[in-house]
């Protein structure tokens, strides 16, 4: 191993995106991910991988291909090739527990970031925004946007057992019963249909669809990331429904911000890909080099937000990867 750097240096260094090359021999890492089937994830992937690179470090990515035993694969192949940092976004957050013990036990610095994993796992921290606190926000601005008239939902999963998709869901509902009482002193709405559209566009297109032919009189439909809602579009477009109010608990894809400007998409939250992987690296990379505090937490939240036409200026960038 190379002599740590003092921690000054180590926090210039990082603020300048690089180690030096005199690093470069002792750093490889490892950026497993579960799914690249949205443009989420693919911007994910690509920022992690880059600030690894302005690390001088050498980088090995992998695509789980939503497959749990296949991402297993991945992180084990990852070690085998001797990574000593591993970035992982879980398939599962039982199901990667062991995988990720084992790259620990076998001296890899593992950092998971934007889905979560099991509190038992041996790993450095977790890294991701406030998927209840995003949530909560987007429901507190539909209680706002629906005032006076009852709230009939189509829901849009993205995957079943997903820790995030759940906090997300579940944050929207009670921001929306919370922001109900406040402004009405009275709560309540109906989730007409429940569908898995994968995370993707999509899949958020045909389960929308779906939906659609179910419960013609949906006026609301809320999807957990803004690509199934994208996808939702095109069904509601397709079936002559310009009334129905779309919005997401959580991403800021910049489709779906644009489409925010011209007022024809609610709301979102603020799930930014490139700040989730660009911290994950960060604080992997300062674990590696022996400069985290004993003490450092297992868990770091972004700071929440939501993405309205209001304030849309402040997030839109046209030249973003997502």
């Amino acid at each position: 191993m190379t002599k740590a750097l003092p921690a000054c240096a180590l926090a210039a260094a990082l603020m300048a995106g690089t180690f030096g090359m005199a690093a470069a021999a002792d750093c490889k890492v490892g950026v497993a991910m579960y799914t690249l089937s949205a443009p989420y994830f693919a911007a994910q992937e690509a920022a992690a991988a880059d600030q690894a690179k302005k690390a001088g470090c050498e980088v090995s990515t992998a695509d789980g291909q939503n497959d749990m035993g296949k991402q297993i694969s991945d992180v084990e192949d990852m070690v085998a090739k001797g990574v000593n940092l591993l970035i992982l976004n879980p398939r599962d957050p039982e199901g990667l527990v062991a995988a990720a013990n084992a790259a620990t036990a076998a001296g890899v610095k593992v950092v998971v970031m934007d889905s979560s994993i099991n509190t038992k796992a041996n790993v450095i921290t977790q890294v991701r925004s406030s998927n209840d606190q995003n949530g909560f926000l987007v429901g507190q601005w539909l209680a706002k946007k629906m005032q006076g008239k009852p709230a009939k939902i189509l829901l849009l999963s993205g995957s079943q057992g997903n820790e995030v998709g759940r906090d997300r869901r579940l944050g929207v509902f009670r921001g929306l019963i919370e922001g109900q009482l406040v402004n009405e002193g009275k709560g309540g709405f109906e989730v007409l249909g429940q569908g898995w559209g994968g995370w993707s566009n999509e899949g958020g297109l045909k389960a929308a669809e779906d939906l659609l032919q179910a419960h013609p009189d949906a006026n609301v439909v809320l999807g957990e990331n803004d690509s199934m809602v994208l996808g939702a579009i095109k069904a509601l477009q397709a079936a002559g429904k310009s009334d129905v109010l779309v919005l997401a608990a959580a991403d800021g894809q910049k489709e779906a911000l644009a489409l925010i400007k011209e007022g024809k998409y609610g709301a979102t939250g603020l799930n930014d890909p490139d700040l989730v992987a660009r911290t994950a690296v960060d604080i992997g990379l300062k674990a590696l080099k022996g400069e985290l505090p004993a003490d450092f937490p297992k868990l770091e939240l972004t700071t929440p937000a939501v993405i309205t036409q209001d304030n849309v200026d402040k997030f839109y960038r046209k030249d973003a990867v997502f």
